[in-house]
Parts: C-alpha cells; sequence; structure tokens
C-alpha cells in the first residue's frame, strides 16, 4: 500500500481521508452500550470509533435487543399469566411492567454489558 503525502513547510503530511458512516439512529440500548464501552472498555471504543466500527456495531446492539425484547414478552407472558385486564387495570398494568423489567434485565445483561 503506497501513501502519498503533501508537504507543509518543512515537513510531509499523509494524504488521508476519513470515510464517514451515515448517522445511525440509535436507540436506549446502543446509547447504554456506547456508554459502557466508554466507561469500561475505552480501547475498544476507540479502535472502533477510528475504524469506523462503532455506529454498525451500536444498530446491531440495538437491533438484537430489540428482537430479544420481542421474544421475551410472550415467554415470560406464558409462564407468568397476566390478571385479567378488565377486571383490575392497575394490577394488570403493574404485572406488564414488572416482565417488561424482567426481559430487560436479561437484554442487559446477556447483550449491553457482556
Amino acid at each position: 500500500m503506497k501513501i502519498s503525502y503533501h508537504s507543509k513547510g518543512d515537513y510531509l503530511f499523509p494524504n488521508l481521508k476519513v470515510t464517514r458512516e451515515a448517522p445511525a439512529v440509535i436507540g436506549k440500548y446502543g446509547m447504554l452500550r456506547k456508554t459502557y464501552l466508554q466507561e469500561n472498555h475505552p480501547n475498544w471504543y476507540a479502535s472502533m470509533t477510528l475504524t469506523g466500527k462503532l455506529n454498525r456495531h451500536l444498530t446491531e446492539v440495538e437491533t438484537s435487543a430489540q428482537e430479544m425484547m420481542e421474544t421475551l414478552m410472550p415467554k415470560l407472558l406464558q409462564k407468568y399469566p397476566a390478571p385479567d385486564k378488565s377486571k383490575d387495570q392497575l394490577k394488570w398494568v403493574a404485572h406488564m411492567n414488572n416482565l417488561t423489567a424482567m426481559a430487560e434485565e436479561t437484554v442487559l445483561m446477556e447483550l449491553v454489558y457482556d
């Protein structure tokens, strides 16, 4: 691989071009993964940023997390059936919030903080 240079005064600078990816829409899980990498794996984060792979990685984590949530919720509903919504809506909402928290905890531990 040949690198061309341009001179500026007494110095030679390489002619480098940085290719930018299209800005990706990164949701909750992607942002949590980004923060986790910044705080716990700064070298890996810097490497992925410099090579242009960070946005793709965060998008993959986001889509995987969403898919996992979509598959876990029906399984949890089957295992822990919800009370009748028409009789007691508050119990139903509380139950669904608990199931969502259980599914989200699994997603965070397996995808985001792994």
